[in-house]
C-alpha cells in the first residue's frame, strides 16, 4: 500500500513540477486529484492554507511547496541528477516576477490590470533563459534538470495564453526547449486526466 500521497491539480504548474520530480525520482506515492471548488477536508486538515501541492507522508510529516517536494523526491533518489542543475536565480526570478507578471497577463479581469503591460514585462523577463537556450539544450546544461522542470509549466501558461502571438516571437530557444520538454514521455505521464479523488 502506497503511504505517500500527493494532492495534486492537474493543470497547476506547481503541482506540474512536483509530480516531475516525484515520477523522476522513482518515488512510490498516489496522486488525488482535487477540484479547486470541493477540496477535500483531508487536505484542508494537513495543509490549512488550502492550495496544491500537498504531499503526506507516513509519518504525518507535511511539504506544503513544490520546490521542498521537489527536493524530498530528489535527495532520495535522483538517477537523471537534476539536482546538479538547480539555478535559485533563474527559480526566484520565475517565482517571483515572472510569476507575477503572468498571473496579470492571463487574468486581467482578476486582477484589473492591463494585460499587454504585464505580457510585455514577462517577455521581457525570458530574455536569460532565451540567452542560455541558444547555446544549450536545456537551461543548467546539455540534459533536462531540476531548474527546467521547475520553470517550463509557468513558460508552458505563458506561451498557452496567445499561442499565435507567442509563436510570433524571436524565442527560438525557449520554443525548442518548450516544445521538447512538452513532447516528453514524462510530460505525457504528468498529464494523463484523474477523476477527482473521494474519500472511500
Amino acid at each position: 500500500m502506497v503511504s505517500v500521497v500527493l494532492y495534486s491539480f492537474r493543470r497547476c504548474p506547481y503541482a506540474m513540477r512536483a509530480r516531475m520530480a516525484l515520477l523522476v525520482s522513482g518515488a512510490a506515492f498516489e496522486i488525488r486529484e482535487i477540484k479547486l471548488s470541493a477540496k477535500p477536508p483531508q487536505m484542508i486538515e494537513a495543509s490549512p492554507k488550502g492550495t496544491v501541492p500537498v504531499l503526506v507522508l507516513p509519518d504525518g510529516a507535511v511539504i506544503e511547496e513544490s520546490l521542498d517536494i521537489m527536493r524530498w523526491a530528489l535527495v532520495r533518489h535522483d538517477p537523471e541528477r537534476w539536482l546538479d542543475g538547480e539555478d535559485r536565480a533563474l527559480i526566484d526570478a520565475n517565482d517571483g516576477p515572472f510569476k507575477f507578471h503572468l498571473d496579470r497577463y492571463k487574468y486581467p479581469q482578476r486582477y484589473g490590470s492591463n494585460a499587454s503591460h504585464h505580457r510585455a514585462a514577462a517577455l521581457d523577463l525570458l530574455t536569460p533563459l532565451e540567452t542560455r537556450l541558444c547555446h544549450q539544450p536545456y537551461l543548467c546544461g546539455p540534459t533536462r534538470a531540476f531548474t527546467d522542470a521547475a520553470l517550463m509549466p509557468f513558460v508552458r501558461q505563458f506561451a498557452a495564453t496567445d499561442p499565435d502571438w507567442f509563436g510570433d516571437q524571436h524565442l527560438p530557444g525557449i520554443q525548442r526547449w518548450l516544445t521538447d520538454q512538452t513532447a516528453s514521455p514524462l510530460f505525457g505521464q504528468i498529464m494523463v486526466r484523474l477523476k477527482a479523488w473521494q474519500p472511500a
